[in-house]
């Protein structure tokens, strides 16, 4: 099942991005499982079934997604959580029946599946197995690949395929290869399963079998698929979004532990750092308190990481079937957070500000609230950039981690602007950190308007004006509310990032495969009997 799908209609050739292939009537199933733990059995159902059918009503919808789970066995755990890292879960062989529900719930004419039981015990494969049967008896194709199937699941199929080096070998009716391969030389021994016979001769060593087996018969085996209109943009942004909001709500990780994170820092600045006052040393306190807030307090976006890249493997699954798009994903993704993201911005920054007693006034606090969501909202969103680019969740993180540090880096927590090199780091780095545009934004919040006392006794107090002038080399020419227009802009310029990579990582890494292909064992050659 891996590689590019072709497909032959007369003298034209279409490739599986073509125009004329339809979404709904061709279904793959990967090898791999991938759902959001947090929903059940039923819900999952029911939001693929408002992705793939927007013209459904919504009884409709429940009818269909009834009809399916009775006809996979699933009735049973319709109400059991698929489950992630803190809640148990349905069954392997479950979670199997599950994705080749999804997958038929548009009715296609054709499903494809890669590897459909492997990791299941012969109890559950032949359990998927009759599931898949099923589905063919009502009319559909089912293609799917096994290694090494018992005897009980071999022969629930009603015909067989074998591959050898990329040539087919048979072609026919399953009951119909034992005697095949015993015309063709081969017969099976006594008590010994036939799919294990037919494996064993046409493994890639044995020339002599493949030569004979190839003279007896031939394949040529076209398909023409049609095209259909896809679904409503509208219909699918609300279902996303309705989907990640019960996501994000159920798994502890995603934001509930990051909230009760986010305050507890929050707490523990202001205890350091209560009632900082303005003496001369409340000068030097204030950056590093907003050191602090940016150093700790937004790298905890790191945390969502883990749960975006199962997410991520969602997509992928989903997308490949053309159900709906990247852009919609990322929008609906940052709608269903920004609730969490605005409750953590408020909730911290109200804590930390009224501790602290930073610059008073209504109007500061708030735009401190404003400038901590935008920060936390650009931080994510640069985290799930690289974790879009690195699937593999432990380089992600030391990447995001990467990043992170380079965006403190670059602001006013480590050196004044003036002091900042300017080859990398002051130009283009600091343009681009959001920590720098952050930090500034807070510092003019702050700082402007008070008075500091000086270090020398007796000589009249400093303006916080001077103070960013002169120490951190600032223009106040622009207002602060700039420093927040250039955190939106970054937080949209990443969000549009993150569609991009999502899009065009795929097509990106194929062609490296090709350059760069898999090298596997060498198989050991087996001793016939």
């Amino acid at each position: 099942m891996a590689g590019k799908i072709l497909l032959l209609r007369g003298s034209e050739k279409m490739t599986r991005s073509s125009s004329l292939i339809s979404c709904r009537d061709v279904s793959y199933v990967t090898q791999e499982d991938v759902f959001l733990g947090t929903l059940t059995v039923k819900e999952t159902l029911y939001f693929g079934a408002r992705l793939r059918l927007p013209e459904l009503a919504k009884t409709e919808l429940h009818e269909l997604v009834d009809e399916t789970m009775a006809k996979m066995g699933l009735e049973e755990c319709a109400d059991s959580t698929i489950g992630n890292w803190h809640l148990r879960g349905i069954s392997s062989g479950e979670r199997r029946r599950l994705s080749i529900a999804v997958a038929i719930l548009a009715q296609p004419q054709v499903l494809c599946l890669d590897e459909a039981t492997t990791g299941l015990d012969s109890a559950a494969s032949s359990f998927v197995v009759q599931a898949l049967r099923n589905v063919a008896r009502d009319g559909k194709i089912v293609v799917c690949s096994v290694h090494q199937p018992t005897d009980d699941v071999f022969r629930l199929f009603d015909d067989l395929l074998l591959i050898s080096a990329g040539e087919v070998v048979y072609f026919g009716e399953s009951h119909g290869a034992v005697k095949f391969f015993a015309d063709s030389g081969f017969p099976c021994p006594i008590r010994r399963n036939p799919p294990d016979h037919f494996l064993r001769c046409i493994a890639p060593e044995f020339d002599q079998v493949l030569a004979a087996l190839k003279q007896t018969q031939r394949l040529n085996f076209t398909r023409e698929i049609g095209k259909k209109q896809c679904h409503q943009w509208w219909n699918q942004f609300c279902t996303l979004t309705h989907r990640s909001s019960l996501h994000m709500c159920r798994d502890l990780g995603y934001y509930w532990l990051r909230i009760v994170f986010f305050i507890m820092v929050a707490l523990s600045t202001g205890t350091l750092e209560f009632d900082i006052g303005t003496s001369s040393a409340a000068v030097i306190a204030r950056s590093k308190v907003d050191g602090f807030l940016y150093g700790i307090m937004i790298s905890l976006s790191i945390g969502g990481l883990p749960f975006f890249l199962d997410e991520i493997k969602a997509l992928r699954g989903e997308r490949h079937g053309g159900h709906y798009g990247e852009a919609v994903y990322v929008l609906s993704n940052f709608l269903s957070s920004l609730p969490f993201t605005i409750f953590i911005s408020f909730s911290s920054g109200s804590i930390l500000y009224s501790m602290v007693k930073f610059h008073p006034g209504f109007s500061h606090l708030l735009y401190f609230c404003i400038n901590l969501f935008f920060s936390i909202s650009v931080s994510e969103a640069c985290v799930f950039v690289t974790a879009s680019l690195i699937s593999n969740p432990l380089p992600a993180m030391g990447a995001a981690i990467g990043v992170t540090v380079l965006n403190l880096m670059a602001s006013m927590v480590i050196r004044p602007l003036p002091d900042t090199p300017k080859i990398f780091w002051r130009y283009p780095l600091s343009y681009i950190s959001y920590a720098a545009w952050g930090t500034q934004g807070n510092l003019k919040n702050d700082m402007m308007g008070l008075k500091f006392n000086s270090e020398i006794p007796g000589r009249p107090k400093i303006t916080g004006e001077s103070i960013l002038k002169n120490t951190y080399g600032m223009n106040l020419r622009y207002s602060k509310w700039w420093d927040v227009a250039a955190l939106f802009c970054l937080l949209l310029a990443y969000r549009v990032l993150l569609v991009f990579s999502l899009h065009y990582k795929q097509r990106i890494s194929t062609p490296l495969q090709r350059i760069y292909p898999r090298r596997g064992l060498k198989p050991t050659k087996i001793p016939q009997a």
